[in-house]
């Protein structure tokens, strides 16, 4: 969406009568669209698209002051994408319709220059990347109180078992029968018209292929953790629209958002749960401005929604800081307190940020706030959020990490989803980088996209008892195994995948067990690919080796990203630079 934005911009740029908003021919349009073809022929992406964007930004802050230039943006970026084959045209006309709005009013805001905006949207090797590494936040001047080494819960202490949901993704347009490897980025649907007569078409439940799921399979999905249980609470870690990205709207996805947060309090009754927001839950996906944009560019519409929702869960101070940036805090024990962080505001897919990002919404100065109180009250903390903090824009990770480093002793717990996989990502004391001090979970999702089976997370942590240190003791995942699921027309059965700590022979998991397990990957190739096969849910083809081993076991020891101080024994020969585009091309969303 972005390149084909870039490409209209370009071509329309070539023509002065762009700038003073006098309607370009079509003869010309189509003579300098062939000239981009042209040198897409000749040059490779890296070489091309650095000039068109420089070229491009260089002189939008003139020409978008005219708003019929907006909508030759959109219809020559859609021509533009058709002609360059990167979607279906149908895809191409839709998304760059959706987007134009947002996008253009963001970088019509920001006060970056064409080198810095580029660098953002393509990468380091287009110009200055340093705008984010620019700002740090505050940390108390309160000295940091001595690490005490953690010690295993006797095995006579109370537990808590808590449910995780992540990543639903449920497509209202899912149909049976229809053709699982389609054209467009979403398939199983409706629209992807039937299967081939050689093919097997989407499945009642699910299907293992670019697809997400029907309701039923949600339904069928809460119906088993109603009759299971018992939980003591839930966390759910949002993403509850369909990847149709390219079709949505706003009031589609509160339908959707509300559609699935009754289900859950149906099904669940007046079990606590504790949400997060999903990049895919605004409209277009990735729209997530700071509060200081406001009118219908603003997030409102999205945060007062779910503020109603989610009042059934939330007290009244949550529902105050949701609306305003999509984030808050609740005591959910009396020495256990639950952060729910919005991560759109690190998400590097986010384009607002271009306008300002410094510590949007003042949300990690918040957060130090926060766990500084819980500290001086003796609370532990446990940290919810949809985007995992190693995939985040450098300078927001850094400074969450320096955050974890300082709270380390308060931070009993850190719980996100969104990669749809099932892995950690590590942190180390930011001194030596060999001290593991923390773990941020990463529950794999309850969609099939992509190629997977549907799954959730139950995470055991220290219960309820003076002095309870609230970790996590151990954790299992549950699947759907689709191939048998598929079989059965009424009744299918949700089986434990694994338990932690017995199949990795864990006697905790602490994070230097967590630390030590992935030495062991690195030594014992078996275990690892066993780990590969869980990653996946129990549903892999090919084994993991070379530079895809080097880049799982990086992501799994960098907390904090763009760091290769971490990564650089993994595979010789192999540059950190191959193993992070490697790295962000495995992110599912």
């Amino acid at each position: 969406m972005f390149i084909t934005i870039i490409f209209g911009l370009l071509v329309l740029c070539q023509h002065t009568s762009f700038v003073t908003g006098i309607p370009v021919a079509e003869r010309d349009l189509n003579r300098n669209l062939g000239h981009v073809l042209e040198m897409k022929q000749h040059f490779t992406w890296r070489n091309i698209t650095c000039p068109l964007c420089k070229a491009a930004f260089g002189i939008l802050n003139i020409a978008m002051q005219i708003e019929k230039n907006k909508d030759y943006v959109a219809s020559l970026s859609a021509k533009i994408c058709v002609w360059l084959h990167f979607e279906e045209p149908n895809i191409c006309t839709k998304i760059t319709e959706l987007f134009k709005e947002d996008v253009i009013a963001a970088v019509m805001d920001s006060v970056l220059q064409p080198s810095e905006i580029c660098a953002v949207l393509i990468g380091e090797q287009c110009g200055h990347f340093d705008l984010f590494s620019e700002w740090n936040v505050t940390l108390p001047h309160t000295p940091k109180p001595p690490v005490i080494p953690p010690v295993p819960p006797k095995p006579s202490t109370p537990r808590n078992r808590i449910l995780f949901l992540t990543d639903v993704h449920w497509d209202r347009d899912y149909a049976e029968g229809s053709n699982i490897d389609c054209k467009e980025p979403l398939c199983c649907r409706r629209d992807s018209s039937p299967a081939h007569h050689h093919q097997t078409g989407a499945g009642r439940w699910g299907s293992y292929s670019k697809c997400d799921l029907p309701l039923h399979t949600v339904e069928n999905l809460l119906q088993h953790l109603a009759a299971t249980g018992p939980w003591d609470w839930v966390y759910w870690t949002g993403d509850i629209p369909a990847h149709n990205v390219w079709d949505q709207t706003r009031d589609q996805q509160l339908l959707e958002i509300r559609t699935i947060s009754k289900l859950i309090h149906k099904y669940l009754g007046n079990l606590p749960v504790y949400p997060a927001v999903g990049n895919h839950e605004s409209a277009p996906v990735n729209s997530f401005p700071p509060p200081f944009i406001v009118g219908n560019h603003s997030s409102s519409w999205l945060y007062n929604a779910i503020a109603d929702e989610w009042a059934v869960w939330l007290a009244p101070e949550a529902q105050k800081t949701i609306r305003w940036g999509g984030f808050y805090t609740m005591q959910i024990r009396p020495d256990l307190r639950l952060v729910s962080l919005n991560m759109n505001f690190c998400a590097k897919e986010n384009f607002w940020l271009l306008i300002n990002n410094t510590d949007p919404a003042g949300q990690l100065q918040w957060l130090i706030g926060v766990l500084q109180q819980s500290e001086l009250k003796g609370e532990k903390v446990h940290i919810i959020g949809h985007i995992p903090p190693g995939l985040c824009l450098k300078t927001w990770s850094w400074n969450y990490y320096k955050i974890v480093n300082r709270f380390e002793s308060t931070i009993a717990g850190q719980f996100f989803g969104h990669t749809h996989l099932d892995e950690f990502q590590m942190f180390y004391d930011e001194e030596t980088l060999t001290r593991p001090v923390s773990v941020a979970f990463i529950a794999p999702s309850v969609t099939t996209f992509i190629n997977l089976n549907p799954g959730y997370r139950v995470y055991e942590i220290d219960g309820d008892y003076p002095g309870s240190s609230r970790i996590v003791v151990d954790h299992e995942t549950y699947i759907l195994n689709l191939t048998e699921a598929n079989m059965e027309s009424t009744s299918i059965h949700w089986k434990r995948l694994y338990n932690a700590r017995e199949n990795y022979e864990l006697k905790t998991l602490f994070p230097s067990d967590w630390d030590n397990l992935i030495s062991t990957f690195q030594k014992n190739d078996s275990v690892f690919q066993n780990f590969w096969h869980l990653y996946h849910k129990g549903h892999i083809s090919e084994p993991c080796q070379n530079a895809c081993k080097a880049t799982v076991l990086c992501s799994l020891r960098s907390g904090r990203s763009g760091d290769p101080q971490l990564c650089l024994d993994m595979l010789p020969g192999l540059s950190y630079s191959e193993i992070e585009k490697a790295r962000y091309r495995t992110t599912m969303c």
